[in-house]
């Protein structure tokens, strides 16, 4: 592999670890924040609505600006959203405003939103120059930064260590990886040149929604988008509230989540490759499911943990398959890529509050209902993000720079 495409493939991967750090600091010092905003499940779910709100604007915003400026600004811009956010929400939530939090949250939203749209992007594009699965391990990265970001929230949880000061390092951490990781991202990625667009101003194409299985396949990652967000948003008090653990083992219990997604990104290239993607995306829909009834409906502190890791395991391979799929379902991948995230972070828009209000009437277990539904519908769509023959990734070629 060229030097200048290895680089960039670890530049992504050290840019996609830091909102997984982030947002499982985050999530695990919930319970935390909870008592520190003396809030109710509801009041929660609307301070988790500034995440959705910030995530819309952001996933709305990213695709024009990706192809008015190329990915590295957009990728620049969201990384330090998130790096700015961290100690937003810490002061907001040890002054007791909620406001203040949600919109720290905002903040983290808009940048994880923005920012991971552009770097799908990035990572769709190495992944065809490289002509070999990338966006599974990309994900991966993610997760990994979820279970070391997990792993250092159950320790502070553990000793009771300060949820500003936690949040603070976490930044100071992300800092210094986007510092490191920008520079080997090129320009020019996903831009949008005035060639092609007068190109597309004299040949114009039907608008992309009105692309069936592009539109179906944006279901696939909405489905699977509420699969993990759900887990991401409330796991620790599901456990907490609805089966009975204590803070630091929520935060643990989430821990192993984040690990189940980890193993299933990092694992999930060489299956796909053998059994193919639509098949993969089925099976892992499924299991998301399973675990999803499991706590939901089994009142058993030992099926909970259990459940989990199917969970994880289920949601780990669904966003960035469907993305994959998105990517290479047509002519205009960027746009394709923007246009079935936007469809899929309509689950963070609308998941947050709904499992709020919905868990203050019947309790967080009852509410999973909801996303276990539309994950069952994740399992019906599978079949549109079927790989072609002559959509296959083809065979590693060593790309150089002037080919690209």
């Amino acid at each position: 592999m060229p030097i200048s495409l290895r680089r960039r493939r670890w530049a992504l991967y050290a840019l996609f670890l830091l909102p997984g750090l982030s947002m499982s600091a985050w999530v695990t010092r919930t319970p935390a924040v909870r008592d520190l905003l003396d809030a109710s499940t509801a009041q929660m779910g609307l301070v988790l609505f500034g995440l959705s709100v910030g995530s819309m604007a952001g996933i709305l915003s990213s695709g024009p600006l990706v192809m008015r400026l190329g990915t590295r600004p957009v990728v620049a811009a969201g990384s330090t959203l998130i790096v700015v956010a961290m100690p937003v929400i810490a002061v907001g939530a040890a002054s007791g405003m909620p406001l203040a939090t949600a919109f720290g949250l905002a903040l983290f939203g808009a940048g994880m939103g923005g920012g991971e749209v552009a770097m799908n992007v990035e990572g769709a594009d190495v992944e065809r120059l490289g002509g070999r699965p990338f966006l599974p391990a990309l994900h991966g990265c993610f997760s990994l930064g979820t279970v070391i970001g997990a792993s250092l929230g159950i320790l502070a949880n553990a000793v009771q260590f300060s949820v500003v000061a936690h949040l603070v390092l976490i930044a100071v951490a992300g800092a210094g990886l986007l510092l490191w990781a920008l520079r080997a991202i090129p320009s020019g990625v996903g831009l949008f040149t005035a060639a092609e667009r007068a190109e597309q101003a004299a040949t114009p194409r039907p608008a992309l929604w009105k692309d069936t299985r592009l539109v179906l396949i944006g279901g696939i990652v909405l489905a699977m988008a509420l699969a993990e967000g759900t887990a991401n948003d409330w796991l620790p008090l599901i456990m907490v509230d609805g089966h009975g653990f204590g803070a630091t083992m929520g935060s643990t219990v989430f821990a192993l989540f984040a690990a189940s997604m980890t193993i299933g990104r990092f694992c999930g290239g060489p299956i796909v490759a053998r059994v193919g993607r639509a098949r993969v995306l089925m099976v892992s829909a499924l299991f998301a499911a399973v675990g999803l009834a499991l706590i939901s409906f089994v009142d058993s502190q030992p099926v909970a943990v259990a459940a989990v890791v199917l969970w994880g395991l289920g949601a780990s391979l669904g966003f960035p398959l469907a993305l994959s799929a998105a990517g290479d379902s047509g002519p205009n991948p960027a746009a394709r890529v923007a246009l079935a995230s936007t469809i899929g972070y309509l689950a963070f828009l609308v998941g947050p509050p709904t499992l709020g209000l919905l868990g203050e009437q019947v309790g967080l277990r009852a509410a999973l209902v909801v996303p276990l539904a539309v994950v069952l519908m994740g399992v019906a769509l599978a079949p549109a993000a079927a790989q072609r023959d002559d959509e296959q990734l083809t065979p590693y070629e060593p790309v150089t720079d002037d080919a690209r």
